[in-house]
């Protein structure tokens, strides 16, 4: 039986597994500050999934910056196959940016990946085949709640600075067995994406003494305004919503708040600890216009200021990058994901890009998995990459 299929298995709730919000263990300790970003404040064992699964897995709450300069205690979930790693050198690192997409940190993925059972893991169940398969490969895994205690969602700095330091508490940790040797990786895919580039263009100033052997991300969120418009009105209109509240709630200083009309007001504290899913559920066909004072919110300067700080692109990494991203993707256009590879090859960055036949956004996840996980297993293995940009 797979990760997921057990997972499915198990319906209901479960009393013992609280939300983040009501377990102690997610309280930040009184002297927060005293610590160095990436420090292990405390962990606990889970039994992953709250299954009995071939893993040893631990919850481990580390500190971070966010993107205001405030201390926060974010979590991050550490797994390891309990098979001995037989392969070349010390056992891998993988970085796995799940997205989480929400304003609630019941939709954290710490809370499923420790058996959390309601609608809100939905977010998580999607990244459990790649997470098994990365755990089948005998590689260690850490998942962090990159968007924190605040629930930041599109809030690049803040998540890039929180994937790093859950990169810097993972090797940290003993129990999970990293070295100084083992290599390294990062994927994620949509808004999992979003956070890992984030990171990736970080790391030279934020953690230059953490090096990634490879990076995979697919289906990008690049150009937030034209994925907003792109799902506005659909089906998928809940993204759209989420991006509204998002902004307007992380970014005072854009004004996108005093835009909104009095439902959008009621909005904002209806929706205030949702899920993504739970606003596709909510406003299916919906039009954020509903929830404005002006006309066409998602072209207003505010909106747009408000997105453009958060944009990929503003710096290429510099690690070794292989990118993917349907060519009929239904929920991000892929017109920005080609600008994005265009900025990153001007400024140097060493990547394969796939523009991938296969149509849609959730289909090209799974279709294109094996290319981003075998590239990932070649620079594990150390195999070199060739410099420059290959797109295909």
């Amino acid at each position: 039986m797979t990760l997921l299929a057990a997972a499915v298995a198990v319906p209901g709730t479960r009393a013992d597994i609280p939300y983040p919000d009501d377990d102690p263990f997610y309280s930040a300790p009184i002297n927060l500050r005293e610590f160095a970003n990436g420090a292990v404040l405390k962990s606990r064992p889970i039994a992953v999934l709250g299954l009995p699964l071939p893993v040893a897995g631990w919850q481990v709450q580390y500190g971070t910056t966010d993107s205001a300069g405030e201390a926060v205690a974010d979590m991050a979930t550490v797994m390891t196959p309990l098979a001995p790693w037989t392969g070349p050198g010390d056992r891998p690192l993988l970085s796995y940016q799940i997205a989480e997409d929400s304003l609630g940190t019941r939709c954290a993925p710490s809370f499923a990946l420790r058996g959390g059972r309601d609608f809100s893991i939905a977010t998580t169940l999607l990244d459990v085949p790649f997470l098994a398969e990365a755990l089948r490969r005998g590689w260690a895994v850490v998942v962090s709640d990159y968007e924190g205690p605040r629930s930041r969602f599109f809030d690049g700095v803040n998540s890039g600075r929180a994937v790093l330091d859950g990169v810097r508490a993972a090797k940290s940790f003993a129990p999970l067995g990293i070295t100084d040797a083992s290599p390294l990786g990062a994927w994620g895919y949509s808004g999992g994406a979003f956070a890992t580039l984030w990171a990736m263009q970080l790391r030279a100033s934020y953690a230059p003494e953490i090096w990634f052997a490879g990076v995979t991300s697919g289906g990008v969120p690049a150009d937030i305004p034209a994925l907003a418009h792109k799902v506005d009105g659909s089906y998928q209109a809940g993204l759209a919503v989420l991006i509204l509240i998002a902004l307007a709630r992380d970014d005072s200083g854009s004004g996108l708040a005093d835009t909104l009309n009095d439902s959008g007001k009621a909005l904002l504290a209806q929706e205030a600890t949702s899920c993504g899913g739970d606003l596709v559920v909510h406003h299916v066909f919906r039009h954020v216009d509903d929830y404005s004072s002006v006309p066409d919110i998602l072209g207003s300067q505010a909106f747009r200021a408000a997105a453009s700080r958060q944009e990929l692109g503003g710096w290429a990494p510099d690690v070794p990058l292989y990118l993917y991203h349907s060519n009929d993707d239904d929920v991000i256009p892929s017109t920005g994901f080609s600008a994005l590879v265009d900025r990153y090859c001007a400024l140097g960055a060493n990547l394969t890009a796939v523009h991938s036949a296969i149509p849609g956004h959730n289909p090209a996840a799974v279709g294109e998995a094996l290319g981003a996980m075998n590239f990932l297993s070649d620079r594990f293995a150390g195999d070199p990459v060739a410099a420059g940009c290959t797109v295909r």
